[in-house]
């Protein structure tokens, strides 16, 4: 009977963590915030959920393995290109910032908040770390610019598993000062706990570009063989050293990432769908332990040093460090103030403090509930004010609604100049230089190149686009851009022409689930728009007013128009769709592809 309510309350916990994500994406708010908030109404509010009684030793077993699985994820997505044009500020960063970080941090533990000089040096080391799985998602919404993008996603990554050791190193430093021999000794197994790691995580990714390139491994093991690698280079890892294993499968997933796997795309969408389920549950059973007395804890002068974690630590630390790195004061005011602490900081902040005051350092207890603080405030401020201070300073597209069009022709070229005049960023992208030739006399933005090879997702600046639209004449090569692309932009903002094939050649169209939305509607197909094109159909862009509304239109020009676009007054862009429904309504812009001669006659 018991197990059974144990077993109802995990499944609770997971379904509420899905909830809470589902509800943050809906109204577009920081998704760790709410599962803080779920975590903490359904521990220390109303006492559904004890995750230590509960759970016993299982809870730290399932943030241990939560973590490593959440940061090679985070490796996977450290594209060793973007070193090119962020290397120089990333070195900066992780080598002078981490420890400039760390001592102002100590100094605001030790001097503002009180704390002892052992366990201020300790919640400065937890505190050097920020959460990836915070940063990443508002890269993603806000689309900054792609060098500082890069810098956040590196220093997130890779500070975390050092900020761990680090951690880990001061941790075993006070411990051991009982016994006067044994701090040598933490010093040589942290430097082969490193050694170790680098070499784990290195190896391990040669030996999987190996093995999966002489095919000893079937399509249907590669992924459950890596995620069991993981575990097996973090158990390695961690017999060297307390947590070297985090370091070991961060470098394993940057290796993962870089060696040109064939199921990398396949890789990343099944690990960020497993690291949204683990922050989920892991997030909500961290703060579902918090002791409502710990939290009583929190005074004047834990409001004084969350102020100079703010305003001071971070500014100073990376103001310090970036000098002669080649950045402006525009990025380096970005990443002064951006710094959100995530599940890694909260989970070692569980992990240590029970086993500092175990040895003795009482005011260990106030580990917790001060980096749950840093937590909550960094989240709430840096997340909400993340994409309004990027703009302020330029740093971010001021329209994020454009549209990348994949596959040049007569019709596309002429759509992307319409686009442009009505103050629509647009992008055309194709494999022919010659196809381009009158994009590039009309001083249309293009890229030349195959947009699926590695090349183009290295130099492809999708800052200010938001929709993706593939028009080539070939369906099954339009459907695998629609793919290879969702990651980037989600499946509800790609589009492609309706399939050639009709009737009984329906069996050779390429299944939905593998297409994108089915842009304007099923007829408009890539030999008919061409076919309207050179009878003379045009593109026509129509105000709709309360006096003439989107009824009025389709009366009028019933047969002799079809609606492409709405360009809202905020300058949104809305497909016309066999998938949905368009809702247009007055002050918006009707971008439709009409007979010539209807125009003429009216």
């Amino acid at each position: 009977m018991e197990s059974e309510i144990l077993l109802q309350k995990f499944i609770a916990v997971i379904s509420l963590g899905i909830v809470a994500q589902w509800i943050a994406w809906r109204f577009k708010l920081p998704s760790i915030v709410l599962l803080s908030l779920s975590g903490i109404l359904a521990g220390p509010v109303f006492g559904w959920i004890h995750p230590t009684q509960d759970f016993g030793e299982f809870t730290v077993v399932l943030i241990k393995l939560a973590v490593a699985i959440i940061l090679f994820e985070g490796g996977l997505n450290l594209h060793l290109h973007e070193l090119k044009a962020a290397g120089k500020s990333v070195r900066h960063i992780i080598l002078f910032g981490l420890p400039l970080a760390w001592f102002f941090g100590f100094l605001a533990s030790h001097y503002v908040q009180g704390l002892s000089f052992p366990v201020a040096m300790l919640l400065a080391a937890i505190l050097v770390v920020t959460g990836p799985t915070v940063i990443l998602p508002l890269i993603r919404e806000t689309k900054i610019s792609p060098r500082l993008a890069s810098i956040f996603k590196w220093e997130g990554i890779v500070n975390d598993p050092l900020g761990v050791l680090l951690a880990i190193l001061v941790f075993q430093f006070y411990i051991a000062s009982e016994h006067a021999d044994a701090t040598q000794q933490i010093f040589r197994s942290f430097g082969l706990a490193v050694g170790v790691s680098a070499a784990l995580g290195l190896g391990s990714g040669l030996l999987l570009k190996y093995i999966f390139k002489k095919g000893f491994v079937p399509e249907f093991l590669k992924v459950p063989l890596i995620i069991s690698m993981i575990f097996f280079i973090y158990g390695i890892a961690n017999s060297f050293q307390d947590e070297a294993g985090l370091l070991a499968v961060t470098i394993f997933g940057v290796m993962t990432g870089n060696i040109g796997l064939s199921i990398i795309h396949e890789l990343r969408r099944f690990k960020e769908n497993i690291t949204t389920l683990l922050i989920s549950t892991v997030f909500i059973i961290l703060t579902a332990d918090l002791n409502p007395e710990q939290l009583s804890h929190i005074d004047w002068k834990s409001v004084a040093f969350l102020l100079c974690i703010l305003f001071l630590v971070r500014p100073l630390a990376i103001w310090l460090s970036t000098i002669g790195a080649g950045l402006n004061w525009r990025e380096r005011m970005m990443l002064g103030w951006i710094a959100p602490r995530g599940i890694v900081a909260a989970s070692m902040a569980g992990l240590l403090a029970p086993q500092m005051i175990e040895h003795g350092y009482e005011d260990a207890a106030l580990l917790v509930p001060l980096v749950f603080a840093v937590v909550f405030s960094t989240v709430i401020l840096h997340g909400f004010s993340f994409s309004i201070v990027s703009r302020m300073l330029g740093l971010s597209a001021k329209n994020q609604e454009g549209l990348m069009i994949v596959g040049a022709s007569p019709w596309t070229i002429e759509l992307a100049v319409v686009l442009k005049q009505a103050g629509i960023p647009v992008l055309l992208v194709d494999s022919s230089w010659h196809n381009l030739k009158e994009a590039r006399l009309k001083s249309i933005p293009i890229y030349y190149g195959e947009v699926l090879s590695e090349t183009s997702e290295q130099n492809l600046d999708l800052t200010e686009m938001g929709y993706l639209l593939a028009a080539t004449m070939n369906d099954s090569y339009n459907a695998l851009v629609s793919g290879a692309f969702v990651h980037h932009f989600g499946r509800e903002r790609i589009y492609q022409l309706a399939g050639n094939t009709i009737g009984e050649e329906s069996r050779k169209e390429v299944k939905s689930a593998n297409r994108g939305l089915t842009a304007f509607n099923n007829e408009l197909r890539y030999v008919t728009l061409m076919s309207l094109y050179y009878q003379g159909w045009k593109f026509k862009k129509t105000r709709l007013t309360d006096e003439f509304t989107h009824e009025d239109f389709v009366k009028l020009t019933s047969g002799k128009s079809t609606p492409l676009f709405l360009i809202q007054e905020n300058k949104k862009l809305v497909f016309a769709s066999a998938d949905h429904e368009m809702h247009p309504k007055p002050g918006d812009t009707l971008l439709s592809f009409s007979n010539s001669e209807k125009k003429k006659s009216d």
